[in-house]
């Protein structure tokens, strides 16, 4: 299925029903009186967070989304039905933004979460609430009060404890394979990974952390080159951060100090995350020493990896599920959000 991590709908909420108009023709009641009930209620729209779901491909051709509407009233006092509510499921971490206001309504940030983003209409009174002791046969009823109408905005940032970033071809998503039971596709060429992937890693049988393949950053990244903005946005969920440097490379230290350039550009709070630096492909030939003196400047940790012979990563397996339970008891990057007041006329 092809990865999509940003849509736009419209949504509806359910209209309420039409009050009823009646009266009362019962053999042994005389003047019987108004017998109108009330419409029922509109439907809601409401989202929920699905830990199924990994895209938003389904709301990129289903554009416009309709609760259902109320009954109208009945006579003999009978109210009409209420509205189904109509529940839109969502990849868990998705952002709701309202597009015309441009604001944050809903961080979908924890599997089953539910919010109410359209609240639909209260249904019209029947004539039988209009009758008093001076209009004792009213002839008219109420409408329903229309649902609520939205132009919504997803944008999906995947949670994940561990990210793991770097330049392409910097070895991550052989690190991820050999660390998890995902099975990301991996080649020998540039930008092979062209949507981010997810892996639970399993240190104990109790202790576990999910970790995500972010596709390779180059240089100004954060202004839209290479992948650029597409997927600098699933980092933000992340707890810790792994840098993967490929140490083989002609110039390892610059490629890891471009690499927390862009993260730094696209957002400050991103350089205040607990890092670790993995010089991998330490299979191809020894790490230079003074390699891993000057990355340890860059970082909290520096370990020397292989994701083909597993050098190193039991260390790097502990180091960073310590790091992550500790930051698991702070903020996992919640965006604020503007509570939505619903629009009643």
């Amino acid at each position: 299925m092809r990865f999509v991590d940003e849509a736009q709908i419209e949504v509806k909420a359910g209209d309420g029903g039409q009050g009823a108009v009646a009266f009362r023709r019962e053999k042994y009641v005389p003047k019987g009186g108004p017998s109108g009930g009330d419409g029922g209620r509109g439907g809601d729209v409401v989202l929920e967070a699905d830990p199924k779901l990994q895209t938003l491909m389904d709301y990129r051709y289903r554009r416009r989304q309709v609760a259902r509407n109320g009954a109208p009233g009945g006579p003999n006092d009978r109210t009409g039905a209420d509205g189904k509510d109509l529940v839109i499921r969502l990849p868990v971490g998705t952002l709701v933004r309202d597009a015309t206001q441009n604001l944050i309504i809903a961080d979908l940030a924890e599997a089953g979460r539910r919010m109410v983003v359209a609240q639909g209409g209260k249904g019209g009174r029947g004539n039988a609430r209009f009758a008093t002791s001076r209009r004792r046969a009213p002839r008219y009823a109420q409408p329903g009060v229309p649902g609520e109408e939205l132009q919504l905005e997803f944008e999906l940032k995947l949670v994940a404890d561990v990210g793991l970033v770097g330049k392409p071809n910097a070895g991550k998503s052989t690190l991820l394979a050999r660390l998890s039971t995902s099975t990301p596709k991996i080649a020998d060429y540039p930008f092979t990974t062209l949507k981010p992937n997810l892996g639970i890693v399993r240190v104990e049988d109790w202790r576990s952390f999910v970790l995500a393949d972010i596709p390779g950053l180059v240089e100004d990244a954060h202004v839209g080159r290479g992948l650029g903005l597409t997927f600098l946005r699933h980092v933000e969920r992340c707890r810790v951060l792994v840098f993967v440097v490929d140490a083989s490379a002609e110039d390892p230290i610059g490629d890891l100090e471009v690499v927390q350039r862009e993260l730094k550009e696209y957002s400050p709070r991103l350089a205040r995350k607990p890092r670790v630096v993995a010089l991998n492909k330490a299979d191809v030939g020894p790490v230079d020493p003074e390699v891993v003196s000057a990355a340890t400047g860059h970082c909290d940790r520096v370990f020397v990896t292989s994701g083909v012979s597993g050098e190193g990563l039991g260390g790097l397996k502990g180091h960073v599920m310590d790091a992550v339970e500790l930051a698991r008891d702070e903020s996992n990057g919640t965006a604020p959000v503007t509570e939505r007041q619903p629009w009643r006329p």
